[in-house]
């Protein structure tokens, strides 16, 4: 696309089904890696990749030629048949429907990258619905709690 020109920086968080603490420390930074490769063949780039065994955030700059909802459907199918043909779990791996997406200005980048890193030490303090509650508050996105990410029954 000659002649445009964007600068797209989303914060984007989904979740393993029902919440599931799946995610572990053996296979996690492999994962990282892995979704890392999806992200730039589609020609995205991954500014931070972070999370805990339930769920995950990440802060990419997105190219205008996708819509958010196929690049997470992308990064979500691939990455669950990699966790499954490579059979890190007991149990058949598959991310929760849905996800969030939220625009991150240039100027706030920085708070963003720095929030995602310390994603580990955030959540010994604060559960994820807590922090995705804030989060969707925080951008004035109107929700239904009967939809917000579910847990374990």
């Amino acid at each position: 696309m000659a002649n445009t020109y964007s600068q797209l920086f989303i914060h984007y968080v989904f979740a393993v089904q029902n919440r599931k603490c799946l995610i572990t420390s053996e296979w996690e930074t492999d994962l990282f890696k892995y979704i890392n490769g999806i992200i730039e063949q589609q020609k995205h780039k991954l500014y931070i990749i972070n999370g805990v065994p339930d769920h995950i955030h990440m802060l990419v700059s997105m190219n205008p030629t996708q819509a958010p909802s196929e690049f997470i459907y992308n990064v979500k199918r691939s990455s669950s048949l990699w966790i499954n043909q490579n059979k890190f779990c007991n149990t058949k791996f598959k991310w929760q429907e849905g996800f969030g997406s939220f625009s991150v200005s240039m100027s706030q980048n920085k708070r963003v990258i720095n929030y995602i890193e310390r994603q580990k030490q955030h959540h010994k303090k604060e559960t994820f619905i807590k922090e995705y509650k804030k989060i969707l508050s925080a951008y004035e996105v109107d929700f239904n709690e009967e939809f917000i990410f579910h847990s374990v029954i």
